[in-house]
């Protein structure tokens, strides 16, 4: 599953998934320390030395004998599903949907209650028959508080392979989970409405009663009845389509053995893309009517990857036909249902002709990431929510392996720095947590698809790829897809399939990096002029965070360091496995220079001393290739918000990047100055501009407005990131005159212009633009043609300064003008908008309850990221006040990430911004 996304994607998870996946067309630049809340966004303790399967025995093995103290939120073990027979009637008019469904059991303890997950239903009736047996008609009672529904029988169910037969209705949502409604308009303005389903992590419930954990996997035979007129979709190829009695049958048939919240049905006026054969497979994209113009990118990527995949692991594509389906309302990015891939219309559908290069990028990452899944997550599946990072790590590991290879020229490792620096952010708190963590209620495991799932284990994962070596790594991922096909498996599992590749004791290496938060700062040093010492430190943004003092005040990591040491002589590598706090290398005598982490791969960060810093500069910061700079720049960066550099350091250092041309190191410092932005005081802003300008001019001067016919696309985006800094945060009167400029020429004389350098006019002309241009805007975002185009306008409305203009998109997201998918992200996007974030946070505390009921839980969750924008003293008193009153809960630690980051925030600006405003004043005096 791909994490919901916040407008211009920089294409991982952002999740969100979320800066690591996005950042808003018409949000300006979020500070990379800071935009991991967009991601989608008290220590966690999980001794490493325990193996997580030892951490669920307890609420796992529940027979009979246990039933005096189950654990509310876990069924038990001695009644398990086979197969489900199951047909579904959606009414798309009257939003409701009549099911039955015929499951076969294995009891291996006598019984007399058969405890399985419903929400939201109505179930009928409900009876057990066994061959040689009477049958036994059973008394429901539901448990809304714990998802659950117990039916009681009047005789002992023996032991043996039984049959459940049960009847239910239920109410096709608007929550976006479960079996929920999604709605659009036609060309006529008509609105039609189209049934869907999410499931991930626990909604399976909401659509038919079963064993809604990952563990209890089955066989699925899924029957559809439908109106005449409407298509249907579900996880295999259609067996059956007859008409009956009015309606259409449809019959599919059946699918693997896979976990219920892989099962899906999709139901609506939906139209197919010729399939594409990858191997065996046929392929397809479906959208509605209109938009199949728009699925040719996506087609493309999805056969190359399943294709490439298939390699790669070694094994067939587990499915008969893979479907790829657009739909207008969905919470999340896609969703990985076996054979029936769902997502939003932004990651699946674009005009080639019109998308940026990062809205391309976003496509083809999304599209890949869920392929991967067919085999990491639903071939093999974590055995329970703690392991979900079994799932989504690997995918977005994978993702970037597979584009990587599909378009080189994309340079997607070097994108995913962008990634890696949204997880390290987060992960730089007190409140993180470890990759694989305790979890209990459905609220906890919804919480559990964050940056630290998605992108820390991604990047602990290439880490390991990049020590074991490629084809090491990959020969113990196909054993370990091997040895549990269409099971479940633990983390424990995959480390023996590394480990017989590698002949290497994997645990050991990675247990640390798993089952604890945090990660090491890695300080460098030369203390002699022939010793290199090395220094490790778990990262904090907190002064009184863990230190190296004692051993037991931190925990310590095997690092597998790279290091480059120049020399008079040449260039020479070296790999350190290191795995005490400190350790002392002997240096060549005529050594001029050392950078940590070559290649960039590393999950940790990196504060060298003033000699050893100045050493690189010397050399030329263009020696070290694009994501070591980035690296270089963003770990500063770091240092500088969490007080163990001077903010007047960092922006020296900035001085240096003159003619780069890589767009991700500039998103760094674009993202620093951003949270500048932020801290100054509107008096003080002109003097950040004038800095931006400063930095940003000459590769402006060099880049211009057009493109070269033998530019690199990334060179492309980078001219859109360049000309939307300048006329925002650099506040450049000539780009503002020649960006509006090109837009008026680009809407009434259709004059060509990059599709790159697109956003950034919107971008400009909001930040510029009164009320004649905001209903400019309006209008086009109502009258888009494409999805990147609707989100690219909708955003543009939280990015205007004028305080009445932002009000008014305020009240939008309580309307039905904005889809409720969206509508979280855009109070996030006001909350982060200096000009209206006092009054965007009243308007979210007036409405919560509202929006509570309104909003998916995913999207509620991440618009309360939005609050790390409201960095002012008072603005954190009021914001810990609300949510303390209120006792809410977002579920795991995320609300707990938030506040903190907040904190890090304002104290940042408490203790730094003098300091800062003195820096400007000089740099432009």
């Amino acid at each position: 599953m791909t994490e919901g996304s916040v407008g211009r994607p920089i294409t991982r998870r952002q999740t969100a998934r979320l800066v690591a996946r996005a950042t808003a067309d018409a949000i300006l630049w979020i500070g990379t320390w800071q935009s991991a809340s967009w991601l989608l966004f008290a220590r966690a303790a999980w001794s490493a030395s325990t193996p997580p399967h030892t951490q669920q025995d307890s609420t796992t093995n529940l027979g009979t004998s246990s039933m005096t103290r189950p654990d509310p939120y876990r069924l038990p073990h001695h009644i398990r599903p086979t197969h489900y027979d199951l047909q579904i009637e959606p009414d798309l008019t009257a939003h409701s949907f009549i099911g039955h469904e015929i499951v076969t059991l294995s009891v291996t303890e006598p019984t007399s209650d058969i405890l399985l997950n419903a929400s939201e239903l109505e179930i009928s009736s409900a009876m057990v028959s066994a061959e040689g047996q009477q049958p036994k008609t059973g008394t429901v009672q539901m448990d809304d508080e714990h998802q659950r529904c117990r039916i009681s029988f009047p005789q002992v169910i023996p032991v043996g392979v039984w049959t459940l037969h049960l009847a239910f209705r239920g109410t096709l949502n608007d929550k976006l989970r479960g079996f929920y409604r999604s709605s659009y308009k036609d060309s006529h303005g008509v609105l039609h409405t189209i049934a869907a389903t999410q499931f991930e992590a626990t909604d399976a419930r909401r659509a038919f009663p079963c064993w809604d954990e990952p563990q209890f996997k089955a066989i699925f035979a899924v029957t559809l009845v439908i109106d005449p007129s409407l298509t249907a979709i579900s996880n295999s190829r259609v067996i059956e389509d007859r008409q009956e009695q009015g309606k259409r049958v449809v019959r599919f048939a059946e699918s693997i053995t896979m976990s219920t919240y892989l099962v899906a049905f999709i139901v609506g006026e939906l139209v197919a893309t010729p399939p594409i054969m990858a191997q065996q497979t046929p392929v397809r994209l479906w959208s509605v009517p209109g938009k199949q113009h728009l699925t040719a990118f996506g087609h493309e990527i999805a056969v190359y990857s399943l294709n490439f995949l298939a390699d790669y692991y070694g094994i067939p594509y587990p499915g008969d036909k893979l479907d790829l389906i657009a739909i207008p309302d969905f919470a999340s990015g896609a969703m990985e249902n076996l054979g029936a891939i769902t997502f939003r219309e932004t990651a699946l559908l674009l005009d080639q002709r019109t998308a940026t290069h990062a809205e391309q990028g976003r496509v083809a990452d999304v599209v890949a990431h869920e392929n991967a899944h067919m085999w990491f997550g639903d071939l093999v599946t974590m055995a329970w929510w703690n392991g979900l990072w079994l799932n989504e790590a690997f995918a977005t590991f994978m993702e970037m392996l597979v584009v990587d290879a599909w378009k080189p020229q994309w340079e997607r490792w070097t994108a995913f720095g962008i990634a890696r620096a949204a997880a390290l952010s987060v992960d730089g708190l007190l409140s993180t947590r470890p990759i694989e963590f305790p979890v209990r209620a459905p609220k906890e495991a919804e919480a559990m698809f964050d940056v630290l799932t998605y992108e820390k284990g991604a990047s602990v994962l290439r880490m390991l790829e990049q020590h074991l070596g490629p084809t090491v790594f990959r020969d113990g991922v196909r054993h370990y897809l091997t040895a549990h096909a269409y099971a479940n498996a633990e983390t424990t599992d995959l480390w023996v399939s590394l480990g017989h590749a590698s002949k290497q004791d994997v645990p050991a290496l990675m247990n640390e990096w798993i089952f604890s938060p945090g990660y090491p700062l890695l300080s460098l040093s030369v203390d002699t002029p022939s010793t290199l010492t090395l220094r490790q430190q778990r990262f904090t943004y907190a002064k009184d965070g863990p230190t190296t003092a004692s051993p037991s005040a931190t925990p310590h990591w095997k690092v597998p360091v790279q290091l480059r040491i120049v020399t008079k002589q040449g260039v020479e590598t070296r790999r350190v496995l290191l795995g005490e706090l400190e350790r002392r290398i002997p240096l060549p005598h005529d050594w001029t220079s050392i950078l940590a982490n070559e290649g960039g791969h590393g999950f940790y960060r990196v504060r060298y001393s003033t000699d050893l810093l100045a050493g690189l500069q010397t050399r030329g910061l263009d020696r070290l290739d694009p994501v070591e700079r980035f690296n270089l720049l963003n770990d500063t960066w770091a240092s500088t918000v969490a007080g163990m550099v001077a903010p007047a350091d960092y922006l020296a250092l900035t001085e240096h990047v003159h003619g780069e041309r890589d767009p991700h190191v500039w998103a760094v410092m674009l993202g620093s100055f951003s949270t500048l932005h932020q801290m100054l005081a509107e008096e003080d802003r002109p003097l950040l501009a004038a800095l931006v300008r400063n930095r940003l001019t000459s590769t402006f001067a060099d880049l211009g407005w057009a493109p070269r016919a033998d530019e690199r696309e990334l060179v492309r985006e980078l001219r859109g990131d360049i000309i939307r800094a300048l006329g925002t945060l650099g506040r450049d009167e000539t780009v503002q005159a020649q960006a509006a400029e090109a837009y008026h020429a680009l809407q009434t004389q259709g004059r060509p212009i990059d599709p790159n350098v697109i956003p950034a006019l919107v971008s400009i002309l909001a930040f510029t633009g009164d009320e004649a241009r905001y209903e400019e805007f309006t209008r086009h975002f109502h009258e888009a043609t494409t999805p990147q185009e609707e989100r690219r306008y909708l955003f543009s409305l939280a990015a205007f300064r004028h305080p009445a203009l932002l009000e008014r998109t305020l009240l939008k997201t309580l309307t039905d003008e904005v889809r409720t998918q969206d509508a979280p992200f855009l109070v996030s996007s006001l909350l982060h908008n200096v000009y209206i974030r006092e009054k965007a946070w009243e308007f979210v505390k007036t409405n919560w309850e509202r929006m509570d009921r309104l909003f998916p839980k995913s999207g509620l969750r991440r618009m309360c990221g939005g609050i790390v924008g409201l960095s002012t003293p008072e603005l954190e008193r009021d914001v810990r006040q609300f949510f303390s009153t209120r006792k809410i809960d977002l579920g795991g630690k995320s609300l707990e990430q938030y506040l903190e980051q907040l904190h890090i925030a304002v104290r940042f600006g408490e203790r730094d911004r003098d300091a800062i405003r003195t820096v400007l004043a000089r740099k432009t005096s």
